[in-house]
């Protein structure tokens, strides 16, 4: 090959290249703005949390701050009140958002596919009224609901059955009806959007064949909902996680520490005891545990068909 002839060759390669680098520049240049936005404002402080658990920063009474590395999780592995946290926070996640919003969303949006429109029309307005609300009001109209001389207690005095203080007795259970009521809203919706996808071929075939209610409800309806199912688990149960205002507002973790969720732990040692390091070490382990429930969900819904 010639002089020219390679010459040629070289200056079509790098032209070639300068084309393609321009073309991949202008297929990221949309992006660009939000990825900067994303790196300087959630990947920058993540990132200083991430150091500041391995430090002992406090907020009063320190002149300066020391590395202490894991000191900080090995004393919440060791730490009582952690692990009571954790429980609670596993029993606040189940009974709240899988068991209760899950299942009461979805049943909620069964009935109101057969029910008339003025009864969906009130009801949604109900369910979604409690869910627009903000948190910190949704917990104070709870607390008047529960507490030993509120709405619950009267009706049962009403009917002549046994009150108590509830938010004394069965604190952990009253926080996690309150967010039951606030937040089943968006599980009917998403359940509601699923159903009618439905061809009502299907189900009206299956009970031709004469399949009962709940044979059609377990054979018929949710394996074809399935994913909206995995899906709206692996929100609730991340919004679950960190409810703090709620809980704050009805209980502030107690008595004692019975109702004392990891959101509202982290904020006692952080800011109410000054243990910024030790807080924000709890704080990254929450994280961990939202991934782990993420990685799950993401899991069960690639392995579906």
């Amino acid at each position: 090959m010639t002089r020219a002839a390679t010459t040629a060759t070289a200056y079509g390669t790098a032209g070639r290249g300068a084309r393609s680098r321009r073309r991949a520049l202008l297929r990221w240049s949309p992006i660009a703005p939000a990825t900067v936005l994303l790196l300087l404002f959630l990947a920058g402080p993540i990132g200083y949390c991430v150091y500041i658990a391995f430090t002992d920063m406090q907020l009063t009474g320190q002149e300066s701050t020391s590395f202490v590395g894991l000191d900080n999780f090995r004393h919440a592995f060791g730490d009582p009140a952690f692990l009571n946290a954790v429980v609670l926070t596993l029993v606040f996640t189940l009974v709240s958002s899988i068991l209760g919003q899950n299942t009461l969303g979805l049943a909620l949006a069964a009935l109101m596919q057969r029910a008339s429109k003025p009864v969906r029309t009130v009801t949604g307005a109900v369910v979604i009224t409690a869910w627009v609300l903000p948190e910190i009001v949704a917990g104070f109209l709870l607390y008047t609901f529960f507490e030993r001389r509120g709405t619950l207690n009267a009706i049962l005095d009403q009917l002549h059955l046994p009150s108590q203080n509830w938010l004394f007795t069965l604190p952990i259970l009253a926080v996690s009806f309150a967010n039951v009521w606030r937040g089943t809203a968006f599980s009917m919706l998403i359940y509601s959007a699923a159903l009618s996808e439905i061809p009502k071929e299907v189900t009206e075939s299956a009970e031709v064949d004469g399949a009962s209610g709940r044979q059609r409800l377990w054979h018929v309806t949710l394996p074809m909902i399935r994913r909206s199912i995995g899906t709206n688990l692996m929100l609730n149960t991340l919004q679950t996680l960190s409810v703090f205002g709620l809980i704050w507002a009805m209980t502030r973790g107690g008595p004692g520490s019975r109702s004392q969720t990891l959101p509202v732990f982290m904020y006692d040692q952080a800011f109410l005891k000054s243990l910024i390091g030790y807080g924000t070490a709890v704080a990254l382990l929450l994280l961990v545990v939202g991934a782990l429930f993420s990685v799950v969900y993401l899991r069960l819904l690639r392995e579906e068909v």
